[in-house]
């Protein structure tokens, strides 16, 4: 059965985000508080953890569209290509925040990516997840946590998420109430920016 663990986002307790990194550097899945929606997460760099990911989501590990989350811009040339001044001036206007970027992905993608030609990028604006991502050290694999209901497609109570989750996942974060509105996709890998999805955040950033 997984943990419950309450950690306040204007001051995260050391304790508790090396609680939760040690939780993802075993292996474990994480559930925790974003910008926007609480996301199911794991270390990028454990295949069995990204195994579990994909098997709770019923996709195939190499067909997934996982996102990353960074702590910040300047880990993005790990994993993407060199990108120009124009994207660069837009990633830098929109993160933190809550947004997903679509950017051409490079040769230092897991393996279990490395079919992909483009990789999603997060920087949310939760200091929670912030704080896990800069003490792993690398960035975490997300994915939101969808409800079957049509009526309510995220669930934003934690304690709820808790109840349904408790025997899938390792860990979960109790970071408040939640947002039930996700993320704004852009396709930044083109000659033009792509919406492809219009979330939470606003488009004034193009």
């Amino acid at each position: 059965m997984a943990e419950f663990i309450k950690i306040y986002e204007d001051k995260p307790s050391e304790a508790a985000i090396a609680k939760v990194v040690k939780v993802l550097r075993d292996g474990g899945l994480v559930i925790y508080p974003t910008d926007t929606v609480y996301g199911l997460g794991c270390d990028i760099t454990n295949s069995r953890a990204l195994e579990r990911i994909a098997k709770i989501k019923g996709v195939k590990l190499d067909k997934a569209k996982f996102s990353f989350i960074c702590h910040d811009l300047s880990n993005l040339s790990d994993y993407v290509k060199q990108i120009d001044t124009a994207t660069f001036k837009i990633l830098k206007r929109a993160l933190p925040g809550p947004y997903t970027f679509i950017l051409p992905g490079n040769n230092n993608l897991p393996k279990e990516f490395k079919k992909k030609t483009t990789v999603g990028i997060r920087v949310p604006e939760n200091n929670i997840t912030l704080e896990i991502v800069k003490l792993l050290g690398n960035p975490i694999v997300t994915t939101s946590i969808r409800d079957e209901d049509d009526v309510v497609e995220y669930t934003t109570d934690p304690e709820l998420i808790f109840e349904k989750w408790q025997n899938l996942v390792d860990m979960v974060i109790d970071g408040g109430y939640g947002d039930n509105v996700a993320s704004t996709i852009i396709d930044l890998s083109g000659h033009e920016p792509e919406v492809i999805r219009e979330g939470k955040g606003s488009l004034d950033i193009l």
